[in-house]
């Protein structure tokens, strides 16, 4: 079949190759000309495991083509998926859906033909509806069918998470033909028995909000629930592994730490207390309130820790910051917990070195007066702490008794509790969770 992807971001451009690995033909429109000359030349400008082979091969082979032009993607087919981005608005809460809006106004008054329109970008509920209404004004003597499809990518699995996914949801109006073009877009994964859920619009906008509402909520409580162990002297990851064995509740999403951060998450939570607030159900999230102050309490506190293991100052100190991306397996710093902390002790006097094994290029741009060093153990030069804030494997794997010799104070925090401890308490650090 003949699609287009409308944004080749992270979340199009992951789409389109997926797409064309499934054996449809695939035109990716994106807008950003140094973007759009990467993505052509079979280039992915960010990290993300398995998409750069999977892109190059089917450029390569033309099953993916990349253009500029909505006349183009008019033109080219009769099914589109929009992946644009919707950012959090400034000094608001909701979306800003400015990009989706724009993809709708730019591409209706093109076609003539029939078209299907599918989201995949995270929107607020009844957004379908608006655009679905907006289609009809803009269309000329065709008929236009908005549905939505959302996605459920993990940043570092989400080829795997398009071609095998857990679920496909989506959300149609009655009398359009979204669910028969749905069903042979994605008939390699409904052969496997992946569950399709058909459902309403507004309910298929709310399945994804409300995902991510619940993933921030389970790791916000497991945060609270560090904070009351802090204050009783006991072990909150013994907590988590003991309640996770509870199927109700399981383990996943139950670790402690620095806290989630990320372009999903926090805006996510944001925009869906905002949306509920115009609905009028305000108080039905409430407590989403409470998750985001929960996970923003996080960054404060490691810099309150850093500072107590100074000796109450980080005037003069010098600080290692190992991990800038907001989780590992990916460049991606939006929102990143870590830099987050990295840029608040840095603003009390210390010097900050941080390394990442891919995030370097993106954490220099939004933060460029950081020290970057060229290795973990290069940041941990001389250090008076050094602060484990993204859980890749290469820190996990450190040897603590050589880091030992490196730093100044063999003191060691670790933000996400992915170190062994007791192999590193016994090479001589003292560490902290």
């Amino acid at each position: 079949m003949r699609m287009v992807v409308l944004g080749l971001g992270y979340l199009g451009a992951t789409h389109a190759a997926c797409m064309a690995e499934l054996g449809h033909e695939v035109l990716g429109i994106e807008v950003v000309p140094e973007k759009r000359a990467q993505l052509a030349a079979g280039e992915v400008p960010f990290y993300e495991p398995g998409l750069p082979e999977l892109l190059k091969r089917h450029i390569d082979t033309g099953a993916l083509t990349v253009s500029g032009s909505y006349q183009e993607a008019a033109d080219f087919a009769d099914v589109f998926f929009i992946a644009v981005g919707t950012p959090q608005k400034k000094g608001e809460y909701g979306a800003d859906l400015s990009y989706v809006d724009s993809a709708v106004e730019q591409l209706v008054p093109l076609l003539t033909r029939d078209a299907l329109i599918l989201g995949k970008s995270t929107v607020p509920v009844g957004t379908a509806r608006r655009l679905s209404e907006r289609a009809d004004e803009l269309a000329k003597d065709v008929e236009v069918e908005i549905a939505w499809n959302p996605e459920f990518l993990r940043e570092g699995f989400a080829v795997e998470d398009t071609l095998h996914p857990d679920r496909l949801v989506l959300g149609a109006f009655a009398g359009g033909s979204a669910e028969v073009t749905c069903r042979e877009i994605y008939a390699a994964m409904l052969e496997d028995d992946t569950p399709f859920i058909v459902t309403d619009p507004p309910t298929a906008e709310l399945v994804k909000t409300s995902a991510n509402a619940f993933l921030a909520t389970k790791i916000s409580f497991i945060n609270a629930i560090a904070e009351v162990c802090d204050a009783a002297d006991a072990d909150v990851k013994a907590v988590a592994d003991a309640i996770g064995f509870d199927a109700r509740i399981g383990r996943r999403f139950l670790n402690a730490g620095l806290g989630f951060g990320g372009g999903c998450l926090p805006k996510d939570i944001r925009a869906f207390m905002a949306r509920a607030g115009e609905l009028g159900a305000a108080e039905a999230l409430s407590f989403l309130r409470e998750v985001d102050n929960v996970n923003m309490r996080r960054r404060t506190r490691m810099v309150e820790l850093a500072r107590k293991l100074c000796g109450g100052s980080l005037l003069g100190k010098r600080i290692a910051v190992l991990g800038a991306a907001f989780k590992p397996e990916s460049d991606d710093v939006r929102d990143s917990p870590a830099l987050n902390v990295a840029g608040q002790i840095q603003l009390q006097g210390a010097s900050v070195a941080v390394y990442d094994p891919k995030a370097m290029d993106n954490s220099r741009r939004v933060f460029p007066t950081l020290d970057y060093a060229q290795s973990a153990v290069d940041a941990c030069e001389k250090a008076d702490v050094v602060l484990v804030l993204t859980e890749w494997s290469e820190f996990r794997n450190l040897d603590p008794h050589a880091l030992a010799t490196t730093v100044r104070s063999p003191v060691v925090v670790d933000g996400r509790m992915c170190l062994d401890g007791k192999a590193w308490e016994q090479a001589g650090w003292t560490v902290c969770v």
